[in-house]
């Protein structure tokens, strides 16, 4: 059954919806059944492949017989339907024989039924069977409408609409009469010889009426009230129906009996009576505790004259809530209490109340002392003292609109520095967008990030850095007046928004000075604090049109001041966007490259320079991506530092490298380069060591992982207690590029390296500058003075190799070898190295 509470049928090949019955009434005709049947297979018959409806000579003309007197032809004209022809039975239902008038010249119900029949079916392209409800002398009659669209040859479409009442018919008034819950009788006068009321019958009455008197009814029907019997035959209740039949209007009034009240209401239409019974006991109670719940409840309440607005009666609560006497209460009216700027809304309101009545907005009102609180009403519509009037309960909001204020703040705004946070900044920049549309006015969007700040963090703690933040704070509130909008997004990060149609030149110049006044220098406890700020610039239209787009393409030109060193402003660049999406793609590769296999390991030989012989292979990580070929590690490694996939990029260069080296001499070791920062805040670096060598049977002694100084510059301790770990499971531990860094000689200090690798920039220039001759013969006596091996890099000319040499350098590694090879040229090398080293010999 679909929504519309009908069945589907099948007729034929079509589906026709027939609307369900009521339970209280019987199946269709047979003859419907016999009907509906003939016309669905007529019109299906008259159905022809690929010419959509079937013509109306076809379907309409011939054959119908008896079923021709139930037709009636719709034409549908300009979108528009008209009546063409009708039967004689449609013209009896229609009450109308006219031919060639509009569909809207038909009675209503008539018209409403036919309409959406042939409009169901013309625009399915079904037949469509539906019902009319007529109601007719106070009988309801239903009648089933079976519409049959047609193709006319002259154009258009005919439906051809067939009408025929269900065998069941009921009278309405009796239906509602016998279904409510309230008593109904109709009483005829009885007058004496003098033409005076003198009596009552009973002539008729539904079920409430025999469920509230309590009588069965044979007892109320026909009975005159004279003969007792019932709570009517009382004689206030027969004095008082005589009165209103001699007066001729109508009568309310109760009765009490056995606990219960009955309000009985009549009415006189000439000689009968109409007589409405409701039990209101349940009302009578509330009446009765209406008083002992409102002169004690703890919510100030009243009650209000509907017609004066006057206050009829206040409780205990409101006297005290309020501060006016009582006395002075109720010679009052409500607007007394409005704030007079709210007296039009407040008599607004009041109008549009009905039954009952819930704020849908909070209310200002003035107590006795003139303060002001704010309030939500709630009341319904009461009889109190014979007057038409409203209980009224109110509830004082007053603090939790305070509290809710301040949430609502809070919310908005930073805790730290109290600027609008990012949801505020957002929102204000969405309305700064949306009102310059029209005149398509520029706004400014400048993304700010402090420079130097995690120095001033790692250096005096977190404390001091929230102080150096609020001081930030009050150097942007100083700058940023008017309209413009200041906000913390998060960390040392702060966006401006610049809504006033500014120029470019003018929002360069606000970035400037915004720049020098945050880089003025900071003093916290006697403690000169210095940082700087770099600052991106987008501007709408240009830049973006949206809030999401203005505030990427603003965070992309930061990005790029920060590359230029920082303490600059840089305007977006659609270069920065082509990047940026060069970059995403790269990202959303990279995740594709480790579940698919396309990473390698190369390895390059590291030769010992004494016995100019293979002392290890150093593995290097390759990308081979399906589509755009071999891509270099300092283009992908960073990218993957940043999403975090480095780890696992990590782990599987570990276990691929082990793996590998088993397959070579027991002599011969593998170095694992460059170990991440990120691998190391992991924090299972050490558990990951462990599984490789033992997963492929390498002995950790020929494992040498190399590192940079950048594991020293995040989280030292830490990273120490890392390194020493891995030392003691037996892997040795080298530092790659040393010299190029600012502490490469502390770190020695600080850790007992097995190598250090001689960066490849001091290598290149050997025969041509002595300061790098210089660098390496210290490096190189280091390194014997501390028993830690030296590995130059780079090595590509014989001149380098007799350098290195002469300086008592340990290891090479480099062009003039070999460049990184796959796995599979690896027993090549060893072959090519073993006969050097023996012809040597």
């Amino acid at each position: 059954m679909d929504a519309g509470g009908q069945n589907a049928r099948r007729v034929g090949n079509v589906m026709i919806a027939v609307e369900k019955q009521p339970k209280n009434q019987k199946k269709l005709s047979t003859e419907l059944f016999d009907d509906v049947p003939v016309l669905q297979r007529k019109w299906l018959a008259a159905v022809r492949p690929g010419e959509g409806l079937p013509r109306y000579e076809e379907v309409m003309l011939g054959s119908l017989g008896r079923l021709a007197d139930h037709m009636l032809l719709l034409n549908e004209k300009n979108e528009r339907l008209e009546v063409s022809r009708t039967g004689r039975y449609v013209q009896k239902w229609l009450d109308d024989e006219r031919w060639d008038i509009p569909l809207s010249a038909l009675t209503p119900d008539c018209a409403t039924a036919l309409g959406e029949a042939a409009a169901n079916a013309i625009r399915n392209s079904r037949p469509h069977l539906a019902a009319a409800h007529c109601v007719r002398d106070g009988m309801v009659r239903t009648y089933d409408v079976l519409a049959l669209p047609t193709a006319s040859r002259w154009g258009g479409t005919l439906v051809g609409i067939y009408v025929n009442e269900r065998d069941t018919h009921y009278n309405l008034l009796d239906a509602i009469y016998s279904t409510t819950d309230e008593g109904v009788l109709s009483l005829a006068t009885i007058r004496d010889a003098a033409g005076r009321p003198s009596d009552f019958q009973i002539v008729h009455h539904n079920k409430g009426a025999t469920r509230l008197l309590k009588v069965p009814s044979s007892e109320l029907q026909w009975r005159r009230l004279s003969e007792g019997g019932n709570l009517l035959c009382s004689a206030d209740v027969v004095l008082r129906l005589r009165d209103v039949v001699v007066r001729g209007h109508g009568d309310q009034f109760e009765l009490d009996n056995d606990d219960r009240s009955l309000r009985l209401s009549a009415t006189a239409f000439g000689d009968i009576l109409s007589l409405t019974i409701s039990d209101v006991t349940a009302l009578k109670r509330r009446e009765a505790s209406f008083r002992l719940l409102f002169d004690n409840n703890p919510m100030p309440m009243w009650v209000f004259d509907a017609e004066t607005m006057g206050f009829l009666s206040v409780n205990d609560a409101a006297v005290q809530h309020y501060g006016y006497s009582r006395e002075k209460f109720l010679k009052m009216q409500l607007r007394e209490i409005w704030p007079e700027d709210e007296w039009v809304s407040h008599g607004e309101a009041l109008r549009e109340v009905g039954e009952s009545y819930r704020s849908t907005r909070h209310w200002r009102h003035l107590k006795a002392d003139g303060s002001e609180i704010q309030v939500l009403t709630f009341g319904r519509r009461v009889s109190f003292g014979g007057r038409d009037g409203y209980l009224v309960a109110i509830v004082d909001i007053t603090e939790r609109r305070k509290a809710e204020a301040r949430i609502a703040y809070m919310a908005h705004h930073d805790g730290l520095t109290n600027l609008p946070n990012r949801e505020l900044y957002q929102e204000r920049l969405k309305q700064a967008l949306e009102s310059g549309e029209g005149g398509n006015k520029r706004v400014a969007v400048l993304c700010v990030d402090l420079d130097l700040f995690k120095n001033v963090n790692d250096s005096h703690g977190h404390p001091v850095g929230d102080r150096l933040l609020k001081l930030v704070a009050e150097r942007l509130r100083g700058q940023v007046r008017g309209n413009n909008l200041a906000a913390r997004l998060g960390g040392d990060e702060f966006a401006v928004i610049l809504p006033s149609d500014v120029s470019p030149n003018e929002a360069s110049d606000f970035a400037a000075r915004l720049i020098k006044v945050l880089s003025a220098t900071y003093d916290i406890d006697g403690n000169e604090l210095v940082i700087g700020a770099s600052i991106g610039i987008a501007l709408s239209p240009g830049d973006g049109e949206s809030s999401e787009e203005l505030m990427r393409n603003a965070d992309l030109a930061l990005y790029r001041a920060k590359e230029d060193g920082g303490g600059v402003h840089r305007f977006f660049e659609r270069e920065m966007d082509r990047q940026a999406q060069k970059r995403r793609d790269m990202e959303l590769d990279l995740r594709r490259a480790l579940a698919n296999g396309e990473f390698e390991l190369h390895y390059q030989p590291l030769v010992h320079v004494a016995s100019d012989s293979i002392s290890g292979f150093e593995s290097l990580l390759r990308w081979r991506h399906p589509d755009k070929g071999m891509i270099s590690p300092a283009d992908f490694i960073p990218v993957a530092e940043d999403i975090g996939l480095i780890v696992a990029i990590g782990e599987w260069v570990l276990r691929e490298a082990c793996a590998e080296a088993m397959k070579w001499p027991a002599d011969i070791k593998v170095a694992v380069n460059n170990l991440s920062p990120v691998q190391f805040r992991s924090r299972n670096l050490v558990q990951v060591v462990i599984s490789a060598p033992a997963q492929s049977g390498l002995s950790p002694g020929r494992l040498e992982l190399e590192i940079t100084e950048s594991v020293f510059l995040a989280e030292t301790e830490t990273n120490l207690a890392i390194l020493h770990q891995l030392r003691e499971l037996g892997v040795s531990i080298s530092m790659d590029d040393f010299g190029t860094g600012y502490s490469s000689l502390s770190y020695l200090r600080s850790f007992p390296f097995d190598k250090i690798k001689i960066d490849r920039s001091f290598v290149k220039d050997l025969a041509k500058r002595s300061d790098s001759v210089a660098i390496v013969r210290a490096i190189s006596g280091l390194g014997r003075s501390l028993n830690i091996t030296t590995t130059a890099e780079g090595v590509e000319t014989m001149d380098q190799l007799d350098w290195l040499r002469a300086e008592g350098c340990n290891e090479v590694q480099g062009f003039l070898f070999s460049a990184a090879r796959p796995a599979s040229e690896i027993e090549q090398l060893l072959c090519r190295f073993g006969a050097r080293a023996t012809k040597a010999a």
